[in-house]
């Protein structure tokens, strides 16, 4: 269902709509990390935490017996982890949990909920942690104290008080831990509903489902060894010096021993060019290890033709794995017919790299055979996601470069711990081993009728179906896809409650009711009643399950951790209509991982396993040749070759994150690689692009985009002159989220399609 037109998508309490005027522009790095990124990651730190604190918690991040970074889930080094095994976005995410603020009681009565809304993202985020658990009342203009027990007994008045389970929406961010999802899973389904959307749903979806209906597994196949001894990487949609800047640190390693990597993306980004080490000394002086010895400018939605590209030049040369072809996969025959009636024409027109780069690429790709291909959101939020990524999963398999050392599919993760959300249930259609496992264990009988994902969320939301909404972490609103719309359907429930550590724009818009409930961050000590500590665990983007030990004080005595404040929930709403002892699991984890152990594959003797000082691998059977697919095989799938046309005049507009920006936490105005400062409203475009529009650099314009008949507005935005293909634009979120259409999706896997987004330009 289109937003109505009307609508005003750049009102002041969903997104900052004034430009600072202090906007600078500089040159863009050619290189990442080094000294900068350490004197802006320490800068951070002391300044929100303190010495002695911000060291205490860097020297604990990521080290064995530690706790796990609250940023992206990037795997830790098995053989020899640093003392500072962190890097500055890492830092950033950490410094924001262990900031010295807060956001006590007081501060909520000195700020009204129209103060707030006149904040800035990063204003919101800076004013520090919350202390204790408030309500915003019918009528109220301030959110206001109440104690923990009158918390839970609301949520379970509001649940309880729906004509059907249905009518409550459970939403997951990628940060829970996996005891807490698990427990929030078991609550919900006990509860009597799917509703489990996460923000799976909005980055990653596309990349599970074409993974499992192609080789029968939707994680990653390789590990960090792999990818230090692969031949060739292909890095396409990706962005690791901001996203996943540890990743650096592993790239340069692999091309320290000889590997090759190819860029594919429409901007040259500063972690994809060049890596300065800040712990060796080169790095530290300001010497780059190149690391990209090729660098493709993609059209925006070019990829699908990229490396269907490849797939010609190889078959033309005769460089499949025949062997391969025949012992693990089906289709070959019906998919090479459909490359080789392919154009080259069309595959150069589609994909904006010429036949002789795709093909003398294809040469170095078929001559060494070691090849792993990582990619993110930039080829995830497309129309045609999921068809992209199985033409990615068809170029390994056309060289059998799946399942030895050096091969296969990576797809880096952006949240922590998105990946053990799904593994331990988050989903709203979890497969019926996992309900049958789940009704076994606790004698219970799960709901199997599939709930929403986030789309469907929010537009049953919207359409009054859902009463109540309740998300453990994130910022909903602006993680999600068309702003207005999605800030129209919160205010249409009469309980919206957000399990948090820190305060956010989602908080802002509520329904009828709404309640904040602050709990511990990855960083804090989690003790039991009885003063023992707990710990939690994760699961990284290469599937190892490993312990996370918080060390830091609380910033409150009123916090609890997620799993215990879904207990509390639990236990209100279900009463003697359940039998699982929800407090009794909410005060111990060792007993969920033992639930756990029983009920999902490669989980077993959970607690004895994930003790060890690295974890323990989750199954991965097409690491092993192994295809849980219904064929028993890989499979070829033959995929319309498609690129998205925004229509004549039109400009295809991406959204991305700056670099001084942690998901949707907004740290500050900065983008420090893109040579932009002060500012985050600006929109990058071709300089022939700029021109031909009558406009000028430094220009504000409003941005308009077009889908199914219906416009959306954003103003104003700074149009910055970039290097990028000609036709594409790219600007930040949550800033340019408005312009996303809430009915634009990937097909399959229902994906909001934030990198495709037709617009216009016109001066204001």
């Amino acid at each position: 269902m289109p937003a109505p037109t009307d609508v005003p998508t750049d009102a002041p309490e969903l997104t900052r709509s004034q430009l600072s005027g202090h906007l600078t522009v500089g040159n863009p790095k050619t290189a990442a990390a080094g000294l900068p990124a350490v004197a802006s990651s320490l800068k951070h730190i002391y300044q929100r935490a303190g010495f002695g604190k911000g060291t205490k918690a860097l020297l604990n991040l990521n080290q064995t017996g530690g706790f796990d970074c609250p940023s992206c889930a990037w795997p830790d080094p098995e053989d020899h982890r640093s003392s500072f095994e962190f890097c500055e976005n890492g830092a950033k995410a950490l410094a924001s949990e262990a900031t010295a603020k807060r956001a006590t009681p007081a501060f909520f009565a000195d700020h009204s909920l129209t103060d707030l809304a006149e904040m800035s993202d990063f204003e919101l985020d800076q004013a520090g942690r919350l202390t204790q658990p408030m309500v915003l009342r019918s009528g109220s203009a301030h959110y206001q104290p109440l104690d923990w027990q009158d918390a839970f007994d609301l949520v379970a008045r509001e649940l309880n008080a729906l004509g059907s389970p249905d009518g409550a929406v459970f939403y997951t961010s990628g940060r829970a831990s996996n005891e807490a999802a698990f427990l929030y899973q078991l609550f919900v389904r006990d509860f009597g509903t799917n509703n489990l959307p996460d923000c799976s749903n909005m980055c990653h979806e596309s990349s599970g489902l074409a993974m499992n209906t192609s080789v029968g597994v939707g994680k990653g196949t390789v590990t960090l060894r792999d990818l230090e001894c692969a031949d060739v990487i292909i890095i396409a949609g990706q962005n690791p010096g901001t996203n996943h800047p540890r990743m650096l640190s592993t790239l340069q390693k692999a091309v320290d021993g000889g590997t090759h990597i190819i860029a594919v993306n429409p901007l040259r980004e500063a972690g994809l060019s060049g890596f300065m080490h800040p712990q060796h000394i080169s790095g530290a002086m300001g010497k780059a290890t190149a690391l990209a010895k090729d660098f493709l400018p993609v059209k925006a939605n070019g990829d699908m033709a990229l490396f269907r590209g490849f797939a010609k030049a190889l078959l033309e040369a005769g460089a499949q794995d025949e062997a391969f072809i025949a012992q693990h996969t089906t289709g070959f025959p019906a998919y090479k017919a459909q490359v080789e009636s392919e154009s080259w024409e069309r595959i150069e027109s589609l994909s904006g790299i010429a036949k002789s780069e795709i093909v003398r690429l294809a040469e170095i790709i078929a001559k060494r055979r070691k090849l792993i291909t990582c990619w993110a959101m930039g080829l995830t939020q497309h129309h045609n996601a999921v068809a992209t990524i199985r033409e990615v999963i068809r170029l390994h398999l056309l060289i059998g470069a799946i399942g030895h050392e050096g091969a296969g599919l990576c797809p880096v993760r952006g949240h922590s711990n998105v990946q053990g959300d799904r593994t331990v249930g988050v989903f709203e259609k979890m497969p019926e081993w996992f309900h049958a496992s789940l009704d076994r264990e606790f004698s219970i009988k799960t709901p199997r009728a599939p709930g929403y994902d986030t789309v469907a969320a929010i537009q049953a939301m919207h359409e009054g179906k859902v009463g109540a909404f309740i998300a453990l972490g994130g910022n909903f609103l602006q993680a999600a896809p068309d702003t207005a719309y999605t800030a129209e359907a919160l205010r249409k429930c009469k309980l919206t409650v957000h399990i948090a550590t820190k305060l956010n724009r989602s908080h802002l818009v509520h329904g009828t009711t709404a309640l904040l409930l602050p709990c511990l961050g990855r960083s804090e000590a989690d003790l039991r009643q009885d003063g023992e500590d707990q710990f939690v665990t994760v699961e990284d983007s290469m599937s190892v399950v490993h312990a996370s030990h918080g060390v830091l004080a609380p910033a409150s005595e009123h916090l609890l951790s997620e799993t215990q404040i879904i207990a509390g929930m639990a236990a209100a709403t279900l009463k003697h209509r359940s039998r699982i002892p929800y407090i009794e699991l909410g005060q111990d984890y060792d007993l969920i991982r033992d639930h756990l152990s029983r009920i999902v594959p490669g989980m077993e003797d959970y607690n004895e396993r994930v003790r060890q000082p690295s974890g323990f691998y989750m199954p991965n059977s097409a690491r092993h040749l192994k295809w849980d697919t219904p064929e028993g095989r890989a499979v070829f799938h033959t995929d319309e070759l498609t690129a998205f046309d925004p229509g004549a005049d039109r400009l295809t507009l991406q959204t991305f994150r700056s670099h001084d920006q942690f998901n949707t936490t907004v740290y500050g105005p900065n983008d420090r690689y893109r040579g932009i400062g002060n500012e985050r409203r600006v929109i990058f475009m071709n300089p022939d692009d700029v021109k031909a529009r009558g406009l000028s650099p430094m220009q504000s314009v409003r941005i308009t985009s077009h889908w199914n008949g219906v416009k959306r507005e954003a103003s104003p935005f700074v149009v910055i002159p970039y290097e990028m293909p000609r036709g594409c634009c790219a600007a930040y979120y949550p800033e340019a989220s408005p312009l996303v259409p809430i009915d634009s999706m990937a097909a399959l896997s229902h994906t909001p399609t934030s990198k495709s987004v037709a617009v216009t330009l016109q001066p204001v």
